[in-house]
């Protein structure tokens, strides 16, 4: 007996479309199911609404985004452990099983100084999520390389209780994500899946399209026992039309779905 790892559509990949086009567009690509990214979109932040249209297009919610983007500081409350908090009851209220959480930023002292404590005390609190802190990438400055986090952009040297890895995060970062996913060993809870090609940005390509071995890691995946969840969060704002935009969803799916294969139950 078989089964298969979970490919998400993160609504990040549908953007500038809203919220509620990415149940839609997951229910028609035939995704098993949606992360939600929450942002200034309200239909993000209210458990009712995502409730509805996850039951309106028969797709469930398995992963939510915390809104830690420059963007969304000021989504719920100025204060980063409310938005965490608030997260993870989100996530709960919709039957999600993974929280995706990034580093803190170097001017969010206070909440960088008991971050590795405080996100434990809350997996503890939540037993049924896993905060899965995600890695990150440095930035240019003035022609230099700047680090927005604290204490670093890799996670592990940190060390969390459970981890996401993001392979486009990894090509701006110039590292190998296969040696990543090894250092996260068995924390590697969640991947979001996205392709770049090493120029120190972060691009979401769909996969394939860059350089980065996307189809070696999920590959490894499903050799390792990987037992979380992949979520496609690609770029597709420049699309020209909704066509154009499901045509590069189906495509990263037909990707994601061809490397994974499938596990083994047990």
């Amino acid at each position: 007996m078989t089964e298969r790892v979970p490919v998400l559509l993160s609504s990040s990949s549908v953007f500038p479309e809203p919220t509620a086009a990415a149940f839609q567009m997951a229910a028609h690509l035939g995704f098993d199911g949606v992360e939600v990214m929450v942002w200034t979109d309200v239909v993000s932040q209210d458990a009712g609404a995502l409730q509805g249209l996850s039951a309106h297009y028969g797709v469930p919610v398995m992963s939510v985004h915390a809104p830690c983007l420059l963007v969304t500081q000021r989504v719920w409350s100025p204060d980063p452990w409310e938005r965490l908090r608030r997260a993870a009851v989100l996530a709960e209220k919709l039957g999600a099983t993974t929280v995706v959480v990034h580093p803190p930023f170097t001017w969010q002292r206070d909440y960088a100084k008991r971050f590795q404590e405080g996100l434990h005390k809350m997996t503890l609190k939540h037993p049924d999520l896993k905060f899965a802190v995600e890695n990150m990438y440095p930035v240019k400055m003035a022609g230099r390389d700047f680090v927005p986090y604290v204490p670093g952009w890799n996670p592990v040297d940190t060390g969390y209780d459970a981890y996401t890895l993001d392979i486009s995060h990894c090509s701006a970062a110039r590292t190998d994500p296969i040696a990543m996913a090894e250092s996260m060993g068995d924390k590697l809870a969640h991947l979001h899946l996205g392709d770049g090609t090493g120029e120190g940005r972060d691009e979401h390509l769909v996969p394939g399209r860059g350089t980065m071995p996307c189809a070696e890691v999920l590959a490894s995946l499903s050799r390792n026992g990987f037992r979380g969840s992949v979520a496609l969060e690609v770029a597709t704002r420049k699309s020209s039309s909704r066509a154009e935009r499901e045509a590069d969803l189906a495509e990263s799916l037909r990707f994601a779905r061809e490397h994974l294969g499938v596990l083994a139950s047990h």
